[in-house]
């Protein structure tokens, strides 16, 4: 499982002109499902995501998760975090879950940073195609990986 973490200060989704979803002040995370990938996985890659210290402190540290600073979380399913470029010009995805797999997988993870405390978790729309806005806070940008953690 992959997850790309952007600290925002704004993140939306937008599906055929109309915006479904939108936070401030919290991570928008971009997740990739792979065909290896476990509950088990998607709960320690949460719980990572929920309590990494990457917002800043009273003294500009980067020492608090989005839930110490009450932070939301928009939650996008992207499948090509497993493309595989090494041969050709065309990506491969044969590495990222199947959607019926991953959807729930999906869903899972989400479940689990409600688990985990974090105030607000908004989701796309599995499998549609989005339109994702994004102002990065800092820029800070974190990948977790479940097969590094």
């Amino acid at each position: 499982m992959r997850a790309i973490l952007q600290r925002v200060k704004q993140a939306s989704v937008e599906i055929d002109g109309t915006t479904t979803a939108r936070i401030e002040d919290g991570l928008m995370i971009l997740l990739g499902v792979s065909t290896e990938d476990t509950e088990q996985q998607a709960q320690t890659v949460a719980n990572k995501a929920a309590y990494l210290r990457i917002f800043d402190d009273e003294n500009g540290n980067m020492n608090r998760s989005v839930m110490d600073v009450g932070g939301k979380v928009l939650l996008v399913s992207n499948f090509t975090l497993y493309a595989n470029s090494r041969k050709g010009r065309r990506p491969s995805f044969t590495d990222a879950a199947r959607p019926e797999t991953a959807e729930k997988l999906y869903e899972y993870f989400g479940e689990c940073l409600k688990e985990a405390g974090v105030q607000e978790v908004q989701t796309g729309v599995f499998g549609a195609d989005m339109k994702v806005s994004i102002l990065n806070d800092g820029p800070v940008t974190i990948i977790l990986d479940s097969d590094e953690l």
